[in-house]
């Protein structure tokens, strides 16, 4: 499963899955209200039980299918085994999500520092409560007594179950994503862990393209490895075009690729990244959202002497032919092609499909119409239920980070 350099590989979206990390769905979910969605970046409150089940079959399909399935807050348990990374996450959970007060993030610290790693982990996704830390009612500071029916010291981070989004593996690489939104700091930091400590990674021989302290927001939804040579990149509400050009000039001066593909889609929540309206199925198939094929502007990116070459291609289809060296590409049209259907299936992430071979996908059974679609485009469809993990508005390839897949022959 490991190649020559490292143990991360991954030179295109639909090479057979060999291994994936994942996060299982807990207690973080809830601790959701009605009255902190909009600051959690929820959309619902779902039924954890449920959504477990839900998870837990996904990931038996792809380990019936050969995959590896690693788990964030187990890599991270291990991680925080030793007592110097420990103490160093705790400083840098507190700078991330502490109080504008120093003694209570003592008090935090304290607290946090007695924990073991499973416990540590648990607090840090779920978040902790003020009846957690039991700091009495005495009150230090006007925050304090403004903030007194907050509930949370730590917020709960009910989006982890999203491994897509904080990072990608290109190539040999990986690429910590500079998120849009503080309150998902944490789980790129999570990801730093496992980058810097875990020996799973091999840090010493995986190069590191983005890291998640930098300025320029780029996430992992927005990020499609199409070959070993060409990274298509979404520039949307979550990813910054100076991003794409940081990153793009990273690759092109120490990984294969040639070529970097800047998809611009409309700056909206209901296309937040590229891959909740686009991704790629097999050699030439790409499924679609139709609402969006319009709206969609291509920009081929390419090393120049004196920096990178940006050309506007003159449609998506013609600039996927181009970089990737085909005379056509399919694209097909999610709910049939018909707008109504397509609309509300792409509510639910229709298009939001992961590749576990070329050829076979993983999709919500619920979106019947464009999985009947795929299936008359010769794709091999795998239904898994998602009434529940849909509310956080994610698919299969949302909640999926590859870590290794073969090279496409």
């Amino acid at each position: 499963m490991t190649n020559s350099k490292g143990f991360l590989h991954v030179t295109s979206e639909i090479g057979k899955l060999k291994a994936v990390m994942l996060h299982r769905p807990g207690k973080e979910l809830e601790r959701l209200t009605p009255a902190y969605l909009e600051e959690l970046l929820f959309d619902d409150i779902p039924w954890l039980y449920q959504m477990q089940k839900e998870h837990d079959a996904f990931a038996k399909v792809m380990e019936d299918r050969g995959t590896k399935v690693y788990y964030y807050e187990k890599l991270l348990e291990e991680v925080l085994e030793e007592e110097d990374v420990a103490k160093k996450f705790i400083d840098e959970l507190i700078e991330i999500t502490g109080e504008d007060n120093d003694r209570i993030n003592e008090e935090i610290r304290q607290f946090l520092g007695g924990k073991t790693a499973e416990e540590l982990v648990e607090i840090a996704i779920s978040g902790l409560l003020k009846s957690d830390l039991d700091a009495g009612l005495e009150k230090r500071s006007l925050g304090d007594y403004i903030q007194r029916d907050y509930p949370f010291y730590i917020n709960p981070i009910p989006n982890l179950y999203f491994t897509r989004d904080p990072g990608a593996v290109i190539g040999d690489g990986l690429s910590i994503s500079k998120m849009n939104t503080p309150a998902r700091d944490r789980e790129t930091m999570f990801l730093q862990y496992v980058y810097e400590y875990h020996p799973l990674i091999k840090k010493e021989k995986t190069p590191l393209w983005y890291d998640y302290k930098e300025k320029s927001s780029i996430e992992g939804g927005d990020v499609l490895v199409l070959s070993d040579e060409v990274v298509a990149i979404g520039v949307s509400e979550r990813t910054s075009a100076r991003a794409v050009e940081i990153i793009a000039q990273r690759l092109f001066d120490k990984a294969p690729v040639k070529k970097v593909l800047a998809i611009q889609i409309p700056f909206t929540r209901a296309y937040m990244h590229l891959d909740t309206v686009f991704t790629m199925v097999d050699h030439d198939k790409f499924t679609i959202y139709p609402g969006i094929e319009k709206a969609v502007k291509a920009y081929e990116i390419t090393p120049g002497k004196q920096g990178l070459l940006v050309k506007e291609k003159a449609s998506l289809q013609q600039a996927l032919q181009d970089v990737l060296k085909l005379p056509s590409v399919n694209l097909i049209q999610s709910g049939g092609g018909d707008p109504i259907t397509a609309a509300r299936e792409q509510w639910n992430d229709s298009t939001n499909t992961l590749a576990i071979a070329p050829g076979v996908v993983v999709t919500y059974n619920r979106n019947e119409a464009s999985n009947k679609t795929l299936r008359s485009h010769g794709i091999e469809v795998v239904e898994i239920e998602g009434s529940e993990l849909v509310r956080g508005r994610g698919g299969p390839r949302c909640m999926s980070m590859p870590l290794v897949r073969e090279d496409l022959k």
